[in-house]
Parts: C-alpha cells; sequence; structure tokens
C-alpha cells in the first residue's frame, strides 16, 4: 500500500468470523495495510451470539450502534456486562468472552477496534472449564 495516502474502505459484503458472527472487513493489514490496528462492523443477529473466545495478546474495543447485548466473560465465562446502544467496552487481551444478542427481534450492531492488524489470526475458541 502506498504510504502518506488515505485508504477508504467501502465493505460490500460481510463474512462469518471465527466468533460465527457477520462481520463486515473496514481497516486491517490486508485492507489498508495497517501495522497496529483494525476495525470492522459485527453483526449479532436476533437471538444471536458469539462463540466465546478471546484475542491472544491484543486489546479489544467496542462501541455499540444498535442493540443490546450482554457481554459473558472471564474464567468459565462466570461474569457478564450488559450493554446498549452508545456504550464503549473495553475487554483487556487474553479475556475469553462471548457476546450474547438480548433481543429475539432485532439486531445488535457493533463497531470493533484492536491493536491488532490482523484481526482474525489472533482470535482463539476458548471452551469453558467444567466446574
Amino acid at each position: 500500500m502506498e504510504q502518506n495516502k488515505i485508504i477508504t474502505i467501502r465493505p460490500k459484503e460481510s463474512f462469518i468470523s471465527k466468533q460465527q458472527l457477520p462481520n463486515f472487513e473496514g481497516i486491517s493489514a490486508q485492507s489498508a495495510g495497517t501495522k497496529n490496528l483494525c476495525m470492522h462492523l459485527v453483526i449479532i443477529p436476533p437471538g444471536g451470539k458469539a462463540v466465546a473466545h478471546y484475542h491472544n495478546g491484543y486489546e479489544t474495543t467496542i462501541y455499540i450502534i444498535k442493540g443490546r447485548a450482554e457481554t459473558k466473560y472471564g474464567d468459565n465465562l462466570e461474569k457478564s456486562s450488559i450493554n446498549e446502544a452508545g456504550d464503549f467496552l473495553f475487554i483487556p487481551p487474553n479475556v475469553p468472552h462471548q457476546p450474547i444478542n438480548l433481543s429475539e427481534t432485532e439486531e445488535v450492531v457493533a463497531v470493533v477496534a484492536r491493536n491488532d492488524p490482523n484481526e482474525q489470526e489472533s482470535v482463539v475458541i476458548y471452551q469453558p472449564q467444567d466446574p
């Protein structure tokens, strides 16, 4: 990619992430030549949820544009945070989490940014341990 040039990405199609959610790729090493970050749009369908996962070594920030979600997190996903449109979330590196759409009729739409230029490479599927 050419340096010192503003790059515009207009995603036209979604892809299913390792977390099993529709994503629209925005900014990444692949799309814009970034070295330290990625940003994309994620949709959690009505009644949907992601596969539990964590991002190995990378911080994640999320801004919820539309909808209401519960994020289970921590060892065995025993903690919970409920968030809605207008909320910002920060997820530290290596923290297992699983977002869940709380509505059966409306989707959750969120912008996700991470200090990882290769968005999907650091995703690790998480299997909670039985007590």
